[in-house]
């Protein structure tokens, strides 16, 4: 097993954890509300990043869920409020599962993967958010980079591989009940030098 698929993998900074990650095909959870989408925006080895002023980090774009809104609604305008990148095709990979402390809960991230076509440079620095990054991923992230973030987009691209070569029909829009819902789990991961590129042996 690669050891970026053993769980949690906490921030030292915050104590906030990642806990797991349950694919699309097995949610949407349900021991915990989902109040928030993300964005795993890739063009080719490179993942987007945005540079959050208020936490001074590195991270992916995503936010808050707002009333009246899916999860991929959220993920799209999110994407285009603080990267400037517009794509409304985002595919639903999974959900995130975080252990946060400031208060303490238990919630999910609904996580979606998109392509772009090119290194989108369109962008103007905002209130939220001072600039974007293109990360190759056969480096290590930049400095700041928030570990949560990049785990949760390797678990991504990981169960969009897996999906393509496990099962060509796409389970995200089966009407069908699923009886059981898991979420992996596992030990401690480290950061430097992550390519989310690469698949399990």
């Amino acid at each position: 097993m690669n050891p970026i698929d053993r769980f949690p993998t906490v921030d030292e900074k915050t104590g906030n954890a990642l806990t797991g990650f349950l694919p699309a095909s097995e949610g949407p959870p349900l021991d915990a509300p989902t109040p928030a989408a993300l964005a795993a925006v890739r063009c080719g080895r490179h993942l987007l990043l945005v540079f959050d002023r208020y936490r001074d980090e590195w991270e992916l774009p995503g936010g808050r869920i707002d009333p009246g809104e899916t999860p991929l609604q959220a993920a799209v305008r999110e994407l285009r409020e603080e990267s400037g990148l517009y794509l409304p095709a985002l595919t639903l990979a999974g959900y995130a599962r975080f252990e946060l402390t400031r208060p303490h809960r238990v919630e999910y991230a609904a996580v979606f993967t998109g392509q772009s076509s090119g290194l989108h440079d369109g962008f103007t620095p905002n209130e939220e958010i001072a600039a974007i990054h293109w990360w190759d991923t056969t480096g290590p992230p930049p400095a700041g980079t928030q570990i949560l973030d990049t785990t949760v987009a390797r678990h991504a691209r990981l169960e969009s591989r897996r999906r393509e070569v496990v099962d060509p029909v796409d389970p995200r829009h089966s009407d069908q009940p699923v009886e059981e819902r898991r979420v992996r789990d596992g030990g401690q991961v480290g950061q430097e030098g992550v390519d989310i590129d690469a698949l399990d042996e």
